[in-house]
Formats: C-alpha cells, sequence, structure tokens
C-alpha cells in the first residue's frame, strides 16, 4: 500500500513532499521535517505547526505541542525525511514563513 503524500509550498514555486499519517506511531529513527494538519471542509490540508527532529521516533509521540494541535483539530501528521540539519533549518523557516501556522511563534 502506497502512503498518500502532499506538496507543500517552500517559495519561489518549488515544494517539499511530504507522506501523511493519521496515526502517531510506527516512525523510523530519521530526521526530518513534520506538520501537525488538518483538513478543511474545502479538501484542502491546513498545517497547525511546523517542526524538525533528528528522530521522528524519539520526537513525534510525545511532542509537547501535540495535544495543543489536536485540540485546534490537528487530525494528520505530515512527515519528510531531511537527513541534514542545514537543510532542515533551511526548509523549516521557508515552510513557516509561507504557511504562517497558528503555532509557530518562534520562526514567524
Amino acid at each position: 500500500m502506497t502512503t498518500p503524500t502532499c506538496n507543500w509550498p517552500i517559495g519561489n514555486n518549488q515544494t517539499l513532499s511530504f507522506s501523511i499519517h493519521a496515526e502517531n506511531k510506527n516512525w523510523n529513527k530519521v530526521a526530518g521535517i513534520y506538520i501537525f494538519t488538518y483538513r478543511a471542509s474545502s479538501g484542502t490540508w491546513l498545517p497547525l505547526y511546523v517542526g524538525q527532529t533528528d528522530d521522528f521516533s524519539a520526537r513525534l509521540p510525545s511532542h509537547d505541542r501535540l495535544n495543543e494541535a489536536i485540540r485546534l483539530g490537528a487530525t494528520h501528521i505530515h512527515a519528510c525525511v531531511i537527513p541534514l540539519q542545514k537543510d532542515r533549518d533551511l526548509f523549516e523557516a521557508a515552510l513557516v514563513r509561507v504557511l504562517q501556522p497558528q503555532l509557530n511563534e518562534k520562526l514567524k
């Protein structure tokens, strides 16, 4: 079974492809960027929080912002494997700048 994906804009007509996960479990020990999301009535994905980690399996199951995102309607986690820290920093900042997620105060 193929994991569904979603492309998120990072500016300059570029996007990053994220896998879509409905459950917060079975994460691999890899680095990347994640987005807590929900689907609007129009079918469009809306971001609530963008973050990065050096290990999905350690970070996401007990994430400090996840309960807040769920209270705001988050139903899915979008994840993109990005091994290099410098790339994660760059892409996280670009996503927050373009998407303006409600729970990201620091990078806006």
